[in-house]
């Protein structure tokens, strides 16, 4: 396991996480991937939430669910979908998806199905903080 004092002994990440991605399975190499991905979709949206002295509720934005999806492109989807909620109020629930579809191996589309659940859930106490249903 990496240390903190590792991140920052002149360039031992890079090849650290190459030695590890060398030991890596194709399907572990994808996984190691996929949360990367999370991770950066994670820091762009930390921008992205509306302003909370909004007068009015703002309505999702439509974004269909696509035939095949991998579950970083949910999250993405959805951020996009329900652009006016926060994203760090949501963090904690979409990691804990996040974490059991890669390290748990849970299927994608039951993950993705309860992350909608999930960010429709967040809309709904949106919606309520406004006193609307």
């Amino acid at each position: 396991m990496l240390t903190p004092m590792q991140f920052n002994k002149g360039g031992k990440l890079p090849r650290r996480l190459a030695e590890i991605w060398a030991q890596l399975d194709e399907a572990q190499r994808r996984s190691l991937f996929d949360f990367a991905e999370f991770l950066l979709a994670r820091g762009d949206a930390a921008g992205d939430a509306a302003d909370v002295g909004s007068e009015a509720p703002l309505e999702p934005a439509h974004h269909p669910r696509p035939e095949t999806e991998s579950v970083v492109s949910a999250v993405k989807r959805l951020s996009r979908t329900y652009h006016m909620l926060d994203r760090q109020r949501l963090f904690s629930k979409t990691s804990e998806l996040m974490s059991a579809h890669i390290l748990q191996g849970r299927e994608a589309d039951a993950v993705i199905d309860e992350l909608e659940e999930v960010f429709q859930e967040y809309y709904r106490d949106y919606l309520d903080s406004f006193g609307q249903k």
